[in-house]
């Protein structure tokens, strides 16, 4: 757990559990690995990165991600392929979602935390350029996109030109919060939300 994005992913875990969604939390953790059930319900798998030497950031992100495909592979093919959808966060494992999108045929929220141009303003560099498109893959493929303010949902609006309609303000500040989140997550799976 590092950082505000981690608490808010246990946080809304713990929440969907509460409300009897079997969740699962995939994420990376170089030397504890494998599956563990939380006290809270909530099954958590984590991953480690099969290649332990980068040259940067992208090489990490995009050897993780065929580990983190994997997984969610398999969750799918042990819950009897009764995975109804998968909330990414941030750029970082849009490629799995994308190709457990279209391999396995799993809608995916895109949940945006911060966009490229807001962590590294005016960067043009052959870097920043990469993750942008990351971002925008996932923008274009996700069946919706999650934002916490109006702010954000204008702002991907301006920088990837994301229509209007298919983007969602789900603020974790108010009382509706989880059923907010739920509400997307029935519009995304087609009216259920069971996992």
């Amino acid at each position: 757990m590092v950082g505000q994005l981690a608490d808010y992913i246990n946080a809304l875990a713990t929440q969907l559990v509460k409300r009897k969604v079997e969740t699962y939390v995939v994420t990376y953790n170089d030397s504890l690995t494998g599956a563990a059930e939380e006290p809270s319900g909530v099954k958590v798998v984590r991953v480690a990165n099969p290649v332990h030497t980068h040259i940067g950031v992208l090489t990490w992100d995009l050897t993780l991600n065929q580990e983190i495909e994997r997984v969610a592979a398999n969750i799918y093919y042990q819950a009897g392929k009764r995975i109804n959808l998968i909330d990414v966060y941030d750029w970082h494992f849009i490629p799995a979602a994308v190709s457990l999108k279209n391999a396995l045929n799993i809608p995916f929220v895109y949940s945006v935390e911060s966009l490229e141009d807001q962590r590294s303003p005016d960067s043009n560099t052959p870097y920043n350029m990469s993750i942008k498109s990351i971002e925008w893959l996932g923008l274009y493929e996700a069946k919706k996109v999650s934002v916490k303010s109006k702010w954000m949902r204008d702002e991907v609006v301006r920088i990837y030109t994301v229509p209007n309609e298919k983007i969602e303000v789900v603020s974790s500040g108010t009382s509706s919060w989880v059923r907010d989140v739920l509400k997307l997550y029935k519009t995304v799976a087609g009216g259920s939300s069971s996992k």
